[in-house]
């Protein structure tokens, strides 16, 4: 079985342009920590964006840096300066975005679209579902097991999110998100299972 997400398939076969672009910004003098700190600072520029009003200019800001995502791992493997300390960062400051992502719609929801208290339920369930998935990665990895399967990974929600602000259908998009981060949290939960069930009987 395949244990990988559509993200890990897709980064793979953008490593043809990815590998240069990290270079080139590695030779501007940026480090991979410096790209995961803009990349959070772009997604707190586009959270207020959103909360002021203004969704498709949050789109426009998440397309341009998201990819800063893929890029500071990108830039540390291809530079040698991988570190457990990047790793954790990245991963940290990746919540953070969310958070502020889903907490600028929250507001634009409530204040701008004049939205109630099922739109709220569906961006908390949306948030709460995208943390279960990373969590369940991070600490599968923490305890050596693989765990990168999932139908609905980091890249799958931002593409979805960006999807939702652009054409107003907000609910509807936050609902998949919702339901799919926990069929993928209990995808991994399974697959944790049986890599540990293989340890216990080998």
């Amino acid at each position: 079985m395949d244990n990988t997400s559509l993200s890990d398939n897709l980064r793979k076969l953008t490593q043809p342009i990815l590998v240069p672009v990290a270079r080139f910004l590695g030779h501007l003098g940026l480090t991979p920590n410096m790209l995961s700190l803009i990349g959070m600072a772009a997604y707190v520029v586009a959270a207020l964006v959103l909360a002021t009003g203004h969704p498709i200019l949050c789109a426009i800001i998440l397309m341009i840096f998201g990819p800063l995502d893929v890029l500071d791992g990108t830039l540390a493997r291809d530079s040698g300066q991988e570190s457990e300390y990047g790793a954790f960062l990245d991963a940290t400051l990746d919540r953070y975005e969310e958070f502020f992502m889903y907490a600028g719609l929250l507001y634009y929801l409530l204040t701008h679209l004049g939205k109630g208290s099922l739109s709220a339920i569906l961006v908390i369930s949306a948030l709460s579902g995208s943390f279960f998935v990373s969590y369940t990665r991070a600490k599968a990895e923490a305890l050596g097991f693989e765990c990168s399967v999932g139908i609905l990974t980091r890249f799958e929600r931002i593409v979805l999110f960006i999807i939702a602000i652009l054409t107003g259908w907000i609910d509807p998009v936050l609902a998949i998100i919702a339901l799919f981060s926990f069929v993928t949290t209990f995808q991994r939960m399974a697959v944790v299972a049986r890599q540990a069930k293989g340890h216990e009987s080998g």
